[in-house]
């Protein structure tokens, strides 16, 4: 069966043009123009992924908005930010709502599909089914049940997202050791700049802040990458 990709954006040709490239590379395209009526279509189904510019029609946040609505329907589901705007600001708050990726509109088609190949191949390891002890992945205060998709600290739920759940396996699998950007993005299976690795460590350290004001496990080790502490 063929995954359904949901495309909000309010420019006509380039909201085609997506559209027909995604087809062609056999995905399923459902095509929005505004988040109102995309939200409304996702509430009825939910897509497989979902590709948002951040301005639509007369609103220059409507796609935050419906990152935020989409994120609290469902912590699994992949979101990409494709969007002409290019400030740190812009990429820090779309991450920070919960998208995965965060992509501007002079990406190249063929970066555009690995970057949604690389999230549905997490989104598939997220509900393969795990072998026995890989079931559970425990690293002192840290309780990581890859069955469920969750994550907790102290005994406190810490409400990740895919790639953020992701990302701390990679480096709570083998406490001690410094992860670079690329070791990272390999055993996480990211395919993102580093601007956004780093925007992601900060939100996922801050989620644990949340769960306890003195967690400091997850370390950055300058110039070398990230590790978790042993």
């Amino acid at each position: 069966m063929s995954r359904r990709i949901a495309i909000v954006e309010d420019d006509p040709a380039i909201r085609a043009n997506y559209a027909e490239a995604l087809q062609k590379h056999g995905y399923e395209v459902a095509a929005f123009a505004g988040g109102a009526e995309a939200l409304a279509a996702m509430k009825s189904r939910l897509p497989d992924l979902a590709l948002i510019d951040i301005g639509l029609g007369g609103d220059a946040d409507a796609g935050f908005a419906l990152c935020r609505e989409l994120r609290a329907m469902s912590a699994a589901l992949p979101i990409i930010f494709l969007t002409a705007r290019d400030s740190d600001f812009d990429v820090v708050a779309g991450l920070r709502l919960g998208a995965d990726d965060y992509l501007t509109k002079d990406v190249s088609l063929p970066h555009l599909l690995a970057r949604i190949s690389a999230l549905f191949r997490r989104a598939e390891l997220a509900h393969a089914e795990p072998q026995g002890a890989e079931e559970r992945l425990e690293r002192g205060a840290l309780a990581m049940d890859l069955k469920r998709f969750s994550v907790a600290w102290r005994g406190t739920g810490v409400p990740l997202t895919l790639t953020e759940f992701w990302m701390v396996h990679a480096l709570a699998k083998f406490p001690g050791h410094v992860k670079n950007r690329e070791q990272l993005m390999g055993e996480a299976n990211l395919v993102v700049d580093d601007a956004t690795i780093t925007s992601h460590v900060k939100r996922i350290r801050r989620k644990f802040l949340a769960a306890d004001p003195k967690f400091e496990a997850l370390d950055t080790v300058y110039g070398m990458g990230y590790r978790w502490k042993a």
